[in-house]
């Protein structure tokens, strides 16, 4: 396997990514598709280390997953009230912080 391929997987899921915040309105989706691109970053990233014999892209990939996983904690706690507040998760009924 050669480099293109990791691009090209890269691509891919980055674009179903994009795809699932774009057209999806379930906000656990959404969170699951950030996630997605942010994974799609990483394996770029370690190509292109990987790529040019440096280890750089192995630790912003790494700072990477460090945030991404902060980030499905916050982004989690903030589905689970809201969903124990109203019963529903869509985003487009999530129009306003307080109700």
């Amino acid at each position: 396997m050669g480099y293109g391929h990791f691009l090209v997987l890269s691509a891919l899921l980055f674009c179903i990514g994009i795809a699932g915040v774009l057209f999806r309105r379930n906000a656990l989706i959404v969170l699951m598709s950030v996630e997605l691109m942010l994974n799609a970053g990483n394996i770029a990233m370690l190509a292109f280390s990987r790529m040019h014999a440096d280890t750089s892209g192995q630790t912003f990939a790494l700072m990477v997953i460090a945030v991404a996983a902060a980030e499905v904690a916050v982004g989690l706690a903030i589905v689970v009230a809201v969903f124990r507040g109203r019963r529903d998760v869509n985003i487009d009924h999530l129009n306003a912080m307080r109700n």
